[in-house]
């Protein structure tokens, strides 16, 4: 926002001495990364992430970004997370069939091998996420997601932990697809009855996005692969007691981080 207001003084021609110096200046750090990661390419990533519905996503695509260190190439993955997997691409092919090696031959049907590449961080334009298998970047592993309610219509925004970032390629329609997917724990809503619980000032009016959420993880199910695109944002985890004469609880608070991007 600041690069668009010194810009926006430069062409207006008016004199004002002094700004000739940030056309000299290189970026550096995250924000070179940023200027290299053209417009087009990170609006597009936005719109995704925020229009699943319109926009349907296998994980394929492109992204403005890339997977980073800790990195383990050929991991096989838990017999139970490889079912997953199949159900995910049966999922999000849904004209095409799915099966494991060596289990019963089916006709014109894809083989999910069983071996991925696995990276603890990812980075998304400016931002770095984190999983749970790096310890150094854990506290940027918690992130909020999109999903298409069981309607098709409605979306509701959960939030998780990544437990780690993976490629996994197969071949599909004559071609070869590398899938950039995330494997996230989903917190449980703090009842089935309303899924959020939010925090604020005034008795009447909702003033801050703060929402409270169930301290444990949902069961694991095909929801835990998510595409890398599906990634709305990150939020700060922070243990929340409550309690009266009867009992006392503990929720988790989740508060959302603003994204590190802006577009006009």
């Amino acid at each position: 926002m600041t690069d668009c207001q010194v810009d926006n003084i430069i062409s207006s021609g008016i004199e004002t001495k002094g700004l000739e110096i940030f056309n000299n200046r290189p970026t550096v750090g995250s924000l070179s990364d940023t200027n290299e990661i053209p417009t087009d390419e990170m609006y597009r990533f936005l719109m995704n992430s925020r229009n699943i519905i319109d926009s349907p996503i296998t994980g394929s695509e492109e992204f403005p970004g890339q997977f980073l260190k800790p990195q383990t190439e050929n991991v096989r993955l838990e017999d139970p997370i490889h079912d997953l997997l199949v159900e995910y691409y049966t999922n999000t092919y849904v004209n095409s069939i799915f099966r494991k090696p060596f289990t019963q031959e089916v006709p014109d049907s894809a083989i999910v091998i069983n071996k991925t590449n696995q990276y603890g961080r990812c980075q998304i334009g400016a931002e770095i996420f984190g999983s749970a298998t790096s310890a150094r970047h854990i506290k940027s592993s918690f992130v909020l997601a999109k999903f298409i309610n069981r309607d098709g219509i409605s979306v509701d925004i959960y939030p998780g932990q990544i437990q780690y970032f993976f490629e996994h390629s197969i071949y599909l329609s004559s071609q070869n697809l590398t899938h950039k997917l995330a494997f996230v724990r989903w917190y449980k809503p703090v009842n089935s009855s309303s899924i959020r619980h939010r925090f604020s000032i005034d008795d009447d009016v909702q003033t801050c996005n703060v929402e409270l959420w169930e301290n444990n993880f949902f069961p694991i199910s095909r929801d835990n692969i998510i595409p890398i695109h599906n990634i709305l944002g990150r939020f700060v985890p922070v243990r929340y007691k409550t309690s009266d004469r009867s009992n006392a609880r503990e929720y988790l608070a989740v508060i959302p981080i603003n994204r590190k991007f802006h577009l006009q």
